[in-house]
């Protein structure tokens, strides 16, 4: 089986996110499932320009063979002000005026474009909906194209040019059941088949001097793991850490890991650590009182599934429909939609240890019946060729 996925970005350099699901499951197929796996892409890593930055060409990455092309339109300098007019009211946004949209949403490849018209694979996955590769590229592959829509409740989902492009895809693979509940519900795609996949996870040891090494010393801290930014949530989470702080002084921390894109009012008890290693941020899960996902719009949220397997209860925002399912069914953790509800969470996050065990174990159970990756990589297989059938 050869399998090619479509992504507008790709590589160890882009940290989270849907490219991020999509090269862990590349690597995956390679190195356990034995496939021929091949990544179509653009040379742009940074999302918010898509200007270009890696060059062109063919490599070999884990194993995965990695094709990457120039991108001709990057992020158009209108479209900030061209999305609240669109947006306002997707649904009766006009062809036009949607098409815009995706193109100076960027990236635009023609190159990429030809590459998924020629490619010889078998299947080839899309990954996620959103983007200019995906609209233009579905048609491109017509009769062979899967879908992982990575999808959230938001107004682009709505536009209807999408209704085409879903329409296109053979097969759906999705993170959780609320994004399939999502899809379902706005596309007629009963007829298509689909899994409810996930990602997979393996737990390592990680550093046990983390801590001190990111300046936390000995103190309980609280840790939230991906790109800092106020598009994430960081913003709420910060402001409602201050606030608690004030009513709480106390020793208790907070540690901000991952790439700074919104650095955040200084504090002493924020430590803003940017990007880390896999050693730190293992050790810092490990050492934490919890971890904190503090964004409304997530799809499935790995963090989660890695704090789990550390032994670190969670706590997540309400409102974002992924990470409270994955709290639901599992019992890990807590979830808030006010500054008040954060004090009352992190009140008896700190004052009961036996809790927190308690909902970390809970935690590890679910991730273990569910998103271990042998389990994953056998049933995401399985699916591939009963759509390649």
């Amino acid at each position: 089986m050869k399998l090619a996925y479509v992504v507008p970005r790709y590589g160890s350099q882009v940290i989270g996110g849907a490219e991020y699901g999509a090269r862990m499951l590349a690597e995956r197929l390679v190195s356990r499932a034995g496939w021929e796996v091949e990544v179509l892409t653009t040379c742009a890593l940074d999302a918010r320009t898509w200007l270009d930055e890696l060059p062109a060409g063919t490599s070999v990455e884990a194993g995965v063979e990695v094709h990457r092309f120039p991108v001709v339109g990057t992020r158009h300098p209108s479209f900030d002000r061209l999305s609240p007019q669109v947006l306002r009211d997707p649904e009766g946004a006009a062809g036009s005026a949607e098409r815009a949209w995706i193109d100076r949403q960027g990236p635009v490849s023609p190159g990429l474009l030809d590459a998924i018209r020629t490619s010889d694979a078998d299947l080839v996955a899309f990954y996620p909906y959103l983007y200019h590769p995906t609209v233009a590229g579905v048609p491109l592959a017509a009769g062979r194209a899967v879908m992982h829509p990575a999808a959230h409740d938001e107004p682009p989902l709505r536009l209807p040019l999408f209704r085409d492009v879903f329409a296109g895809v053979e097969g759906f693979v999705f993170q959780t059941d609320g994004e399939r509940e999502l899809v379902e519900g706005l596309f007629p795609i009963a007829h298509r088949r689909r899994i409810v996949l996930g990602l997979g996870v393996e737990p390592e040891e990680g550093d046990p001097a983390a801590a001190a090494a990111l300046g936390l010393g000995d103190r309980p801290y609280l840790v939230c793991i991906g790109r800092v930014d106020d598009g994430k949530g960081v913003r709420t989470l910060t402001r409602f850490f201050a606030a608690y702080k004030e009513r709480h002084p106390g020793p208790l921390a907070l540690a901000l890991l991952g790439p700074v894109v919104d650095r955040p009012d200084p504090h002493p008890d924020i430590v803003v650590a940017g990007a880390v290693t896999d050693d730190v941020k293992w050790g810092a899960l490990r050492g934490a009182v919890a971890l904190v996902n503090p964004s409304g719009y997530e799809a499935f949220s790995l963090v989660l599934i890695e704090a789990w397997s550390a032994g670190v209860p969670v706590v997540v925002n309400q409102r974002c429909a992924a990470t409270r399912e994955h709290v639901d069914r599992s019992s890990g953790g807590f979830a808030f939609d006010s500054y008040a509800r954060f004090e009352v969470v992190l009140d008896r996050l700190l004052a009961d240890a036996v809790l927190r065990r308690a909902l970390a174990e809970a935690g590890r159970t679910y991730v273990s019946e569910r998103f271990l990756w042998p389990a994953v990589v056998d049933r995401y297989t399985a699916f591939l060729e009963g759509v390649r059938r």
